[in-house]
């Protein structure tokens, strides 16, 4: 069984718990993505990196108040925290 196989079984187990903690790490990242992006500047590009960022944020956390699957919910929570990680790591280099 893989990490990634063991981590969503765990989620699946304790998905109320995991949900708090994913509402705190996908709303942190967010902001500190969208910091970042706004230090470069508020074109265009900028507008569509928030509208994304935003995006993915608002749907792991409307994926937990509406009760979805925790499979769906995970895997929004990891798609929100790859997306909001790469964009700060983007910021910090450029």
């Amino acid at each position: 069984m893989t990490t990634l196989a063991r981590l969503e079984q765990d989620f699946s187990n304790n998905v109320i718990g995991y949900s708090a903690l994913g509402i705190i790490l996908s709303t942190c990242l967010g902001s500190f993505a969208i910091y970042g992006i706004f230090t470069a500047g508020s074109g265009a590009f900028q507008m569509i990196l928030t509208l994304l960022v935003v995006s993915l944020c608002s749907m792991h956390n409307a994926a937990i108040l509406t009760v979805q699957k925790p499979r769906m919910i995970f895997n929004l929570l990891i798609l929100s925290s790859i997306i909001s990680s790469c964009i700060i790591a983007g910021s910090i280099l450029l």
